[in-house]
């Protein structure tokens, strides 16, 4: 579908067919709120998962990489399901859907609470994978969509809900589970957790094509591309390899942050700092969330502005270097703190800039569905975290997995700039082609930096 630049002229029409007055700069940011408060509430289920780890191996006696299994269960249900999930979101629209996850984000962890085997944990890990990207996928559909002219910041305010969400709660899980036990710790945050986004699910809409403007500083495409032409695309492969690279690395920190302090022999020594004093790990932790949640709308904001490409060279090639240092240098508790943090802030960006370039470059209409099968990276990419404790425990160290994912990062930093901005460039030029062939104008008021 080709949309002219006449289309801002017609009337907004709301999902039942009545007219609407124009959206007000307020009601846009409603929508980027509300879908913040869902990723912060779906937040745990991954990120706090590291911490439930060490107590179910006590507990059970299950193998560490059996135990990690689950985690790699979650992670490519969530995101190998994406595609789907876009297909009901553009079909019963954002509400719908989140309400839903929320159901399946709380059950899961109220299965974790009851689960007696690696079976039953495998099944509340695919419950939270379906439930949690039932939320993030229709979060970050709807920033991409209210927001063409803030596209990196709106998503990165978004995904940073779920990247630094679990900073509020990481303290309080961790004096429950010594407190109360892990069983305990699951079923009350995972009620609690449900009950959130199934409330804040009500709040959200969708908006009007004719109700936002597109952005004037980045290459957007005004041709709403369908999911098979999108994977007919040879950009499209390149920005899921360099996905599959850089969220790799930050995957394998996320599950096994924990595993890494514990041998480095770091985990339970005290850091004062600022004027706070607390064990590496759970001190790493928060500070870690909070980085990869400022991550995302700092590295979105700055790609709205200098570009999507430059903005992932910077990023990436910040990335790999701190995963060398942290390889180096991790066995000093106060390096442990601020490669970890540098790490993070330098990954969390990934779902900002991958999310943002897929609309930009392949319009909105079938933005759900299209990232949808890109975010499947993230899935590839946590088959890797199993094979990480093999080659740690083949090796007797975590430098040789920490330099490969170094190396990943560095890849694709220089693809970002040496591949896929051309190709994102001979694309634009190709759709502005076929505008002005149709006359229906320009595809972008600017080129990329």
């Amino acid at each position: 579908m080709m949309v002219g630049s006449t289309e801002s002229q017609r009337p907004a029409f709301n999902s039942s067919g009545g007219s609407k007055a124009p959206i007000s700069e307020g009601a846009r940011w409603m929508q980027i709120v509300v879908g913040i408060v869902c990723m912060v509430a779906a937040a745990n289920i991954q990120y706090a998962w590291t911490l439930f780890v060490p107590e179910i191996q006590a507990t059970h006696g299950w193998t560490r990489a059996s135990i990690q299994t689950a985690f790699t269960v979650f992670v490519v249900v969530q995101t190998w399901l994406t595609p789907i999930e876009g297909y009901f979101i553009d079909r019963y629209g954002p509400r719908v859907i989140v309400a839903f996850g929320g159901v399946m984000t709380g059950l899961s962890w109220i299965v974790d609470s009851y689960a007696g085997s690696l079976g039953m944990l495998y099944v509340g890990s695919a419950i939270g994978g379906i439930g949690v990207g039932c939320v993030y996928a229709t979060c970050v559909n709807s920033a991409l969509k209210w927001f063409p002219d803030k596209r990196g910041l709106a998503v990165g305010l978004t995904a940073g809900g779920y990247g630094a969400g679990s900073a509020l709660t990481i303290l309080p899980i961790a004096n429950m589970i010594h407190s109360s036990g892990y069983q305990a710790t699951f079923f009350w945050f995972g009620l609690l957790q449900g009950a959130i986004i199934i409330a804040a699910a009500f709040f959200l809409r969708a908006p009007q094509k004719e109700q936002v403007k597109a952005s004037t500083k980045v290459l957007q495409s005004r041709r709403d591309y369908t999911l098979k032409e999108a994977l007919q695309t040879p950009v499209f492969w390149v920005m899921m390899l360099m996905f599959i690279c850089t969220v790799s690395g930050g995957l394998m920190a996320v599950a096994q942050l924990g595993v890494i302090a514990h041998d480095l022999g770091v985990k339970e020594a005290p850091i004062s700092l600022f004027g706070i004093t607390m064990a590496a790990l759970p001190f790493a932790l928060m500070l870690d969330r909070v980085m990869n949640g400022i991550s995302r709308p700092l590295f979105g904001f700055i790609s709205d502005h200098i570009g999507r490409e430059a903005t992932m060279f910077i990023a990436f090639t910040f990335e790999g270097i701190g995963i060398l240092m942290l390889s180096r240098f991790g066995h000093d508790p106060i390096m442990f703190l601020i490669l970890s943090g540098m790490v993070f802030l330098a990954w969390g960006e990934v779902y900002s800039l991958f999310s943002a370039t897929s609309a930009d470059t392949f319009g909105t209409k079938h933005a759900a569905k299209i990232y949808g099968v890109l975010y499947c990276a993230k899935g590839v990419a946590a088959l890797l975290v199993p094979l990480g404790n093999l080659l740690m425990e083949a090796t007797g160290t975590w430098a040789t997995v920490l330099y490969i994912c170094a190396t990943m990062d560095l890849i694709a930093a220089f693809c970002a700039i040496a591949v896929l901005r051309p190709m994102l460039r001979k694309h634009h030029a190709r759709n502005a082609e076929l505008a002005a062939q149709q006359g229906t104008g320009p595809v972008t008021a600017a080129a990329s930096p």
